[in-house]
């Protein structure tokens, strides 16, 4: 029908749980479930939550100069 917007086989990470949330020290995540756990530690109760997700940065472009574009 359309296109999907996610992929089916995300590996489980707590980072990106719906059960977890940041914890005060910005590194650890607080599970619902489990309490404070690391964030790339992940359970079976591991509900993907898309919205939390940070995308990996785009590569940054090659830098070009005018000569690059002239026709000898």
């Amino acid at each position: 029908m359309g296109k999907k917007l996610f992929n089916k086989d995300i590996t489980p990470n707590c980072a990106y749980c719906s059960k977890g949330a940041l914890a005060v020290d910005g590194v650890n995540i607080f599970c619902k479930k489990k309490g404070i756990v690391r964030a790339d530690y992940s359970c079976r109760r591991f509900k993907y939550d898309p919205l939390r997700r940070v995308p990996k940065l785009p590569k940054e472009l090659e830098k070009f100069s005018a000569d690059d574009f002239k026709i000898d």
